[in-house]
């Protein structure tokens, strides 16, 4: 039976970084929904506001949680994606604007000690994929156009900025030498988010980890 009190679709704001390392890979994590065990994707590192969060504060936040890299929110600079998104989670009905960041690092190894009770349960791997790696890949990865996404930014003018942020060598932070963010993105990835169109992920897999 459903409750009467809970909205029939949840409206949330999230914020996502694609956080690519000095090869142009993009880190993706893979998780799945708890009401269907059977199914599983990889998506950016990111989540839900909390409290009175803008997105690029719950980006970074959630940045340090999944991945244990430590970044201040003007470290990812301003978004170079906003998008809808309409999916189910563990039985309940989203409608979600999202903007993602990017934040470029030399090298980064992923410590997880930071995850929630709630991340624990769903995220199950992380790996650093190449937009080849992408395109090629039979997996779900969300967003569907994430290699057209990270090409733009790391064939675009982004990648030729000098003073990008790098990782300090100990403490999971970031080390902040300039511009971590870039302007929007390009090509036909940057012209669908400015189109304002919803995202319907395919099967209703969050295009998240929640």
């Amino acid at each position: 039976m459903t409750d009467s009190n809970q909205p029939a679709v949840v409206a949330r704001r999230a914020g996502r970084v694609l956080l690519v390392d000095r090869a142009g890979r993009a880190l993706l994590l893979r998780g799945g929904d708890p009401a269907r065990p059977g199914l599983h994707w990889w998506f950016t590192p990111g989540g839900g506001l909390q409290d009175a969060e803008s997105t690029v504060e719950a980006a970074a936040r959630e940045l340090a949680e999944e991945t244990g890299l430590r970044v201040s929110p003007g470290e990812l600079g301003g978004p170079i994606r906003h998008e809808h998104a309409e999916f189910s989670y563990n039985g309940r009905d989203y409608r979600q604007e999202q903007d993602f960041f990017l934040l470029r690092v030399a090298v980064w190894q992923v410590d997880t000690a930071g995850m929630d009770a709630e991340e624990r349960l769903t995220i199950t791997e992380h790996r650093w994929w190449s937009a080849a790696e992408i395109e090629a890949s039979a997996e779900l990865i969300y967003p569907a156009d994430l290699a057209e996404l990270l090409r733009s930014q790391v064939d675009g003018p982004a990648a030729a900025s000098e003073g990008t942020a790098g990782v300090a060598a100990s403490g999971g932070v970031a080390a902040s030498g300039g511009t971590a963010g870039v302007a929007a993105s390009g090509g036909a990835a940057g012209a669908a988010a400015a189109s304002g169109a919803p995202v319907h992920a395919a099967d209703g897999v969050p295009e998240m980890g929640f």
